[in-house]
């Protein structure tokens, strides 16, 4: 989750909302990404979403069996979906999403992953707070 905070903290100098991602394999890391909705102009751009595609890219097929994802906040409903179609093993998130996260939208992910959250809660939950609200402040 640590790597996961790294990405999301070069989100936030980059200008993103600060949620990162790693996708690991067998105690590798094989994917990792950040939030680029801003600088792709693109609102399926998020860390989930691009941890996916490289990791999928990286093994050379689309299922993340036997792969866990560390991100930063919980999932929200179209990163949950890609991860079910993903059949990815786990999921380990950060702080979770009261108003759009997958578990309040009721979500399902794929029956054989399993999800965990709360880890690095705190300083996933502060980093995003510290953002939104420099964010506020600009406007």
């Amino acid at each position: 989750m640590k790597k996961a905070l790294q990405e999301a903290e070069a989100a936030y100098e980059q200008g993103e909302i600060p949620i990162g991602a790693v996708i690991v394999v067998k105690n590798q890391i094989i994917a990792r990404a950040h939030n680029l909705t801003e600088t792709l102009n693109d609102v399926t751009a998020h860390a989930e979403m691009q941890a996916i595609t490289a990791a999928a890219n990286y093994l050379g097929g689309k299922y993340l069996i036997d792969c866990t994802l560390y991100v930063t906040i919980e999932p929200c409903q179209m990163c949950a979906g890609a991860l079910f179609w993903s059949q990815i093993s786990r999921v380990v998130y950060g702080a979770r999403d009261e108003q759009r996260g997958c578990i309040e939208m009721g979500t399902k992910l794929h029956p054989k992953t399993t999800m965990e959250g709360g880890v690095l809660a705190e300083e996933a939950s502060a980093l995003l707070k510290r953002f939104f609200i420099e964010k506020r402040n600009l406007n």
